[in-house]
């Protein structure tokens, strides 16, 4: 077979396939979130319930550590190589991560082998994902029309709300059908079957993408120690740009992966009510992210990077707080529908804001470094955290100063970026 990319046939047939990999990342990542509780019955059994589940999380959390790794090895390799033969090895990496976590025996057949295998797909996993949303969001940075960068950035991170959508709805449907102990016994391996399955039509539809003509354009090809060079004399603009990614990748983590479990575990929601609240985040999030990343291409960056800091920052622990008082159903979805429009105003604009800060030349390196930095630090460890600070507090609502601390984060970051005091140019480009 061929493995010539075809034209693409439209615009938005060029972002399905290019974020065709994000979904499959989030559909597994999301799943592993929803399901962790199974999962540590099933690879960490300790007796202690909170035990179990925070060696789970732990594990989730350690494939973020790989980020760095691979944003570093694989991104210089995609700025050398180019974008498309770089995301087709990241999808490589990702699946293999993928079939291994779906089909490896648990703790009662193979012992202590069970948790390290797991715990070497999600490192495979997290190798691949340091450079997946780099290479996507500087793939569709580079292909979009002049002054539409912000709307077909926001599609990288739309296609995971997607994936978080469907996960939700298929654990939904086996929850409907299946008995909660055959749940717990093996059906929860079920969708990760599903993604597995998605494995071989990803491949196909990331095969048929075209190489941007940015990046064809460039004359100089830059080599691994010319690229840790470059990070090395922009590790300014590689902090703040990982200090403007905290808020992202906290509140995403919070309400997607970790919300399933706080509604369950903390709130004690029915799993289905859970569910049906993770679906509607997503849908939240999937309408919000192009609009928002729209308005930023009118309005600049930083505007919504500075009131959608400033708003978590006053309202993140009230509106948990709130809920942990009156827990019923309505108002979860009510505070993770707030959560959400804060979280998806701010990455309309931040996504867009960090392929644009970086220099052209290593342009996917220096945006992945940053970004799976404020993941591996901060973002991934987000249900541990979260499980944490109510563990040692015992305020149910104590995720929410995790989410503060994030805005703060990137509120400092988009200040110092974008500099508005300085006048109108620094309202739409960083200094």
């Amino acid at each position: 077979m061929s493995t010539q990319a075809m034209p693409a046939s439209s615009p938005l047939a060029t972002v399905i396939r290019v974020t065709s990999g994000n979904f499959l990342e989030m559909f597994d990542f999301f799943l592993y979130g929803f399901y962790a509780t199974y999962i540590a019955s099933t690879f960490f059994p300790s007796g202690n319930e909170y035990l179990s589940l925070m060696l789970t999380f732990v594990t989730f959390g350690a494939g973020f550590l790989m980020r760095p790794l691979g944003a570093v090895i694989l991104g210089s390799y995609i700025d050398r190589i180019g974008r498309r033969k770089g995301l087709i090895v990241t999808l490589a990496i990702m699946a293999c991560g993928t079939v291994l976590i779906a089909f490896v025996p648990g703790y009662a057949t193979i012992g202590v082998a069970a948790p390290l295998l797991v715990l070497t797909g999600r490192l495979l996993q997290g190798f691949s994902a340091g450079v997946e949303l780099g290479g996507v969001s500087v793939y569709l940075s580079e292909m979009a029309p002049p002054g539409q960068k912000g709307f077909y950035v926001s599609w990288q991170s739309a296609s995971q709300q997607a994936a978080v959508m469907a996960a939700a709805a298929l654990g939904y449907l086996l929850n409907q059908q299946l008995a909660p102990g055959v749940i717990g016994d093996w059906g929860w391996r079920i969708p990760f079957f599903v993604g597995c399955s998605i494995i071989p039509i990803v491949f196909v539809i990331r095969r048929s993408l075209q190489e941007t003509e940015a990046f064809k354009a460039r004359k100089h090809r830059p080599a691994f120690r010319e690229v840790v060079g470059s990070m090395v004399a922009n590790w300014r603009l590689v902090l703040l740009g990982m200090m403007l990614v905290v808020m992202t990748t906290v509140s995403f983590y919070l309400i997607t992966v970790y919300a399933p479990t706080f509604g369950k575990s903390v709130l004690k929601l029915s799993a289905a009510d859970s569910l049906l609240a993770t679906f509607c985040i997503g849908l939240s999030n999937f309408i919000w992210l192009p609009l928002m990343g729209a308005l930023s291409d009118r309005i600049g960056r930083w505007p919504l990077l500075v009131v959608f800091t400033v708003l978590p920052l006053l309202t993140a622990h009230p509106v948990l707080a709130w809920l942990v008082r009156d827990t019923t159903f309505a108002h979860m979805l009510e505070a993770e529908l707030w959560l959400s429009f804060m979280y998806a105003s701010y990455n309309g604009a931040t996504v867009v804001a960090l392929t644009e800060i970086m220099p052209a030349d290593v342009r996917t390196v220096g945006f992945s470094l940053a970004y799976s930095l404020a993941t591996a630090i901060f973002g991934g460890f987000t249900p541990v955290v979260s499980t944490w600070l109510i563990q040692v507090t015992g305020d149910k609502a104590a995720p929410g100063y995790w989410m503060a601390a994030a805005a703060a984060c990137g509120l400092a970051a988009a200040l110092i970026l974008y500099r508005p005091w300085r006048g109108a140019r620094a309202r739409s480009q960083p200094q």
